[in-house]
């Protein structure tokens, strides 16, 4: 039986320089963790699988809202696997995000990774709305198929908006029914984990980054927005991520444009 649940998320500033969640709602697989941040003035919250989800089938969403002056972080507490369905007729799975950021406001949306499972349909959108004084980092990575195994079919489209026009829209097909060419030398290349960082950020329209690359799979390029994406390919999960930490810390934090959440 197919699951269908919403999570939502509010963050508030409190007008004492720290972050208040009067919205924290959990409902089906995903539960909602109020945890510790290492800088007192965000919030972070912890998205928790209560179960194995998504199934084919599932109809999952989450939805984010840091309003005016709010600092919130958000992650996960462990991968998120898309599996099969319970039977031939189950469908594809459905994650669906959407991330709103008011003026002045910083929202770092850090899940850990999405597997998806041999035989597993799953189409997966992110759409965030900023403001044209909202910060975002924004990370995401994709495992195809567990160890020793082909991946599932897994469609993923990222549509970010700022201050009302369009700043990003990307759609990334694997698997069964993805176009042509799609594990070919001129996409994976033989790779099974594929991830992007996006940080958009008022400051960069007197500084933006320039364009450089990290190692023989990953590269920065600035986007007019302002902003820059980092797209990244790896072997696995663990070589993936260490790519994207040091395009957020050396690049993006060390250059003093973002603070540690």
């Amino acid at each position: 039986m197919s699951v269908t649940a919403t999570v939502r998320i509010t963050a508030v500033a409190d007008g004492r320089g720290s972050t208040a969640l009067p919205v924290l709602e959990s409902e089906g697989p995903l539960a909602l963790r109020r945890t510790r941040s290492p800088d007192t003035t965000y919030a972070r919250v912890t998205v928790v699988g209560a179960m194995s989800a998504p199934l084919g089938g599932d109809r999952l969403a989450v939805e984010v809202r840091a309003g005016d002056g709010a600092r919130l972080t958000v992650d996960s507490a462990a991968a998120t696997v898309a599996l099969p369905g319970p039977g031939p007729d189950a469908g594809p799975a459905s994650y669906d995000v959407r991330l709103s950021v008011g003026e002045g406001a910083e929202l770092h949306w850090l899940p850990e990774q999405l597997v998806s499972a041999h035989g597993s349909a799953l189409d997966m959108t992110t759409r965030a709305e900023l403001s044209g004084t909202a910060r975002l980092v924004l990370r995401e990575e994709q495992v195809l198929g567990r160890h020793g195994e082909p991946t599932g079919r897994l469609t993923t489209r990222l549509t970010v908006r700022r201050a009302g026009r369009p700043l990003l829209d990307q759609q990334l097909a694997y698997g069964q029914g993805a176009p042509g060419g799609w594990d070919g030398a001129a996409v994976l290349g033989g790779h099974r984990a594929v991830g992007q960082l996006l940080v958009v950020d008022p400051a960069f329209e007197e500084s933006l980054p320039a364009p450089r690359l990290f190692g023989p799979t990953a590269v920065l390029t600035p986007l007019a927005g302002p902003a820059v994406l980092v797209t990244a390919l790896a072997a696995d999960a663990r070589l993936l991520r260490a790519v994207l930490d040091e395009a957020l810390e050396g690049v993006l934090e060390g250059a003093g444009v973002l603070p540690r959440s």
